[in-house]
């Protein structure tokens, strides 16, 4: 069971090719060097990652793993493979979201470049990243936050066949630093989506003002302004309805890399507990014999493999779209939203248990307290992704069709379709294969067969048409049901491929019933919940089977991690 989690040490990463593996290998190597000590020092007062950065330059780690093969300029190992991204993205994780955030701030950087037409622009990329260049996605403003349809970045004509771009950005990851910024703005008297524009910016220019770091870490968060910034058509690189795809395509990509952050984020902090814990002695014992400790350790590991599965089948959903199979499109917020807060809820679990160590200085899980939390609200809140998950629902859940069988995509692919996803509508004809296969294949553990059948309950409530309603705060509690349900479903097919022991898929089971039950009770609580939800709430709530023997091989396998990693100072 052991095996499921990242050993950064101990992995060869062999399911990938000599390039990639000696990539991820070099980025774990250089962590490992510099030690624990150094990481949390830095962490604590606030160090720039430059060390970082230089060593990514240094080993084209960027520009190996995000240059799309068409601009590769025939480096067989440049291309976008999203198991490698995510690979990366957890490895990041790991060792700190400091660490992990310039890089996901690159890709969404890229993102809005590889979806151009601008050919010029896109060997400009290239070359930046080459030469060890990072980017920055100029979206968000202080005024607006994500929003897209209001943006105060206005291009007004030069008189010159180009344009002048002021205003500002709020939130800009690699705001200070990068070579590649992709801005989004409007043009000055053009109304409506028309006046939509995508336009690359360089941090270096005289007419781009950095204004400061708006957070207080290692992380460069900026703000910056334009002031004047001349915007030419080799600058532009999308315009109208085409920008405002291309912004929610950008965030499509990259909003995924956020629940890898998490996981390796949340294994590194359970590591570091569980060696803490079972080693220490309380009362004459070890504190890993206290039955309240133990089962925090379960839950943490539970969940975090739960995570782990969903994000890993995701993937290959990712791979293998088409623009007409898109049922990434699903996954992904529930990536956003649903991982990421499985990490929260890890961290937390872990924390408690840990207790006073987990405020020390020299130690990894202070760290993960503080920034496991920002994870759930970058690329749009929860409710955001709830709203949008929930859009979802009727096809999921009551209209299956047959849809290709998707496998284990890990094979040396450019992922080429992530960039002509093409306009940012049309979720509603997205189409699933029949989510009760994979509950049936497993009907032989118990939870899962209850579990199955609270899902058929929540697919009755929605084909009756009660699971809908006005009420937004009713609509985010039964986004969190259909959730559960989706995250049930991937957690199923990929401990099919891996293997997974019985007795940890039940366990996963026996949690997700827990979380049913308590958004059931949630629902009874709600204002705005019908007549109709309430009786249905109130007939769910279920008590999931209970196997001591189960849990306690469970804590066996938690209890072998003992030791297993210890990043040395």
């Amino acid at each position: 069971m052991t095996d499921l989690l990242l050993d950064p040490v101990r992995w060869d990463f062999g399911q990938f090719d000599d390039r990639t593996a000696k990539l991820l290998r070099a980025t774990v190597d250089w962590f490992e060097k510099r030690g624990k000590a150094t990481l949390t020092s830095d962490y604590h007062r606030k160090v720039y990652y430059h060390d970082f950065l230089d060593f990514a330059a240094r080993e084209k780690l960027f520009a190996t793993l995000l240059t799309p093969a068409a601009h590769a300029g025939g480096n067989p190992d440049k291309r976008w493979d999203t198991a490698r991204v995510a690979a990366l993205s957890e490895i990041l994780g790991f060792y700190g979201l400091n660490y992990w955030y310039p890089w996901q701030v690159t890709v969404l950087g890229l993102a809005p470049v590889w979806q151009s037409d601008n050919e010029s622009a896109k060997a400009d990329a290239a070359a930046a990243l080459e030469a060890g260049a990072v980017a920055a996605f100029g979206l968000s403003e202080k005024e607006h936050g994500a929003d897209i349809y209001s943006t105060d970045m206005v291009l007004r004509p030069d008189g010159n066949g180009g344009y002048l771009a002021t205003g500002s950005k709020y939130y800009i990851g690699n705001g200070n630093c990068a070579e590649i910024v992709s801005v989004f703005g409007r043009i000055e008297g053009v109304d409506g989506a028309d006046g939509y524009v995508f336009f690359r910016a360089d941090a270096n220019h005289p007419n781009y003002r950095v204004v400061k770091n708006i957070v207080p870490s290692q992380m460069y968060v900026a703000e910056f302004a334009l002031e004047d910034y001349p915007v030419g058509d080799e600058d532009i690189l999308h315009r109208g309805a085409a920008a405002f795809s291309a912004a929610l395509n950008t965030v499509n990509i990259g909003k995924f890399n956020l629940c890898f952050g998490g996981v390796g984020l949340a294994t590194h902090a359970l590591y570091e507990s569980i060696t803490h814990t079972h080693r220490r002695i309380l009362f004459g014992r070890p504190v890993t014999d206290f039955p309240h400790i133990r089962s925090g350790f379960v839950e943490a590991y539970t969940r975090l493999i739960a995570m782990r599965l969903f994000s890993s089948r995701a993937i290959d959903y990712f791979r293998s779209a088409t623009p007409d199979d898109c049922r990434y499109l699903l996954f992904n917020p529930v990536t956003k939203m649903k991982v990421t807060t499985e990490a929260q809820r890890v961290v937390t679990v872990l924390a408690d248990i840990v207790a006073a160590k987990g405020f020390e200085a020299d130690t990894f899980v202070p760290i993960a307290k503080v920034d496991v939390d920002g994870l759930p609200k970058l690329e749009g809140t929860v409710a955001v992704n709830l709203a949008l998950i929930l859009k979802f629902m009727p096809n999921y859940l009551l209209a299956p069709t047959e849809v290709p069988a998707i496998g284990t995509r890990e094979d040396a692919a450019d992922d080429e379709f992530l960039f002509r996803q093409g306009e940012a509508r049309g979720l509603s004809k997205v189409r699933f294969g029949q989510w009760r296969d994979a509950y049936r294949q497993r009907a032989d553990l118990p939870n899962v067969a209850l579990f199955t059948s609270l899902a058929e309950s929540f697919a009755g409530l929605a084909e009756s048409g009660d699971a809908t309603g006005a009420d937004m705060d009713v609509q985010l509690t039964i986004g969190e049901l259909f959730t559960l349900i989706v995250y049930g479903g991937l957690i199923l097919e990929q401990a099919e491929v891996v293997g997974l022991d019985d007795d940890l898929v039940d366990g996963i089971f026996e949690t997700l019933i827990r979380d049913f039950s308590a958004e059931a009770v949630t629902l009874l609580g709600k204002a705005g919940a019908s007549d109709a939800q309430v009786r249905w709430a109130d007939e769910v709530v279920a008590r999931p089977v209970i196997d001591a023997a189960r849990t306690d091989r469970v804590w066996q396998a938690v209890a072998e991690l003992c030791g297993r990693y210890e990043m040395a100072d």
